[in-house]
């Protein structure tokens, strides 16, 4: 990937850090969208302070990493907020404020990165749903549905920007060794026992690595996967495809 300019939403901590990482790893060059993106400390690195639910802090700040860099090749959609509880649990400006960010936060930022993604020869727009999109977890429904939305966005647009160059894909990780679980871990009442569980839950026997979700968003993002379009990559330890015996 040298020389491809990559726009990262979450970028400031997480899988969006961890995509950050891999990209200049392979020689890219990122634009870190976040509310607290960090301070700058490389020349191939440009931290802009957005928000996915302000489309004109969108526009401004993929415009900034395009004068910066000279275009934009890859969006990343990666921000997102989590939620829990069944589907009673959840009042109607919670259900609006999740799908705002994690749905209509991908159709903000890919709206505003379309115009330099067309241009680009390598455009790709990677988007980060979730295994519980496909499959049915406890205590996650709003969580879930935007999730499911993701997915079925990722399609729709794929199938709307294929003539135009730009390949659109997912990734749907299980359950990821991130700051964001720490803090859910956090309110269990045993964090410890509720480690164990989700650990227990993905047939691997261990959570999934930011590092490993960015490996497989490099992928889908770089050229070498240029046949691939309107893909959901699982990278959750098996938690989709296998069925383990108890016991």
């Amino acid at each position: 990937m040298p020389g491809l300019v990559a726009v990262v939403t979450g970028g400031g901590s997480g899988i969006g850090a961890a995509c950050v990482r891999a990209f200049l790893a392979a020689g890219g060059r990122a634009g870190v969208l976040d509310l607290q993106p960090g301070q700058r400390s490389t020349p191939d690195v440009l931290p802009v302070v957005a928000d996915v639910t302000d489309g004109g802090s969108l526009e401004r700040a993929c415009a900034a990493v395009a004068a910066e860099y000279g275009g934009i090749d890859v969006l990343v959609n990666c921000a997102g907020i989590s939620a829990s509880g069944p589907v009673e649990a959840n009042d109607d400006a919670e259900w609006h404020r999740v799908l705002d960010v994690n749905v209509v936060g991908v159709a903000r930022t890919s709206r505003a990165a379309l115009p330099y993604l067309r241009r680009s020869p390598h455009g790709a727009i990677v988007n980060v749903s979730s295994i519980a999109a496909w499959s049915g977890v406890v205590n996650r429904a709003l969580y879930s549905a935007s999730k499911g939305a993701v997915q079925a966005l990722t399609l729709a647009m794929a199938a709307d920007l294929v003539a135009d160059g730009v390949r659109v894909n997912c990734v749907c990780p299980g359950t990821v060794d991130t700051p964001w679980v720490a803090r859910l871990l956090a309110r269990a009442a045993d964090p410890e026992a509720e480690r164990r569980r989700l650990e227990a839950r993905q047939p691997i026997g261990r959570l999934v690595t930011a590092d490993e979700v960015a490996a497989a968003i490099w992928y889908l993002a770089s050229p070498g996967a240029g046949a691939t379009t309107g893909a959901a990559l699982p990278v959750d330890g098996g938690m989709y495809g296998l069925r383990m015996p108890r016991g």
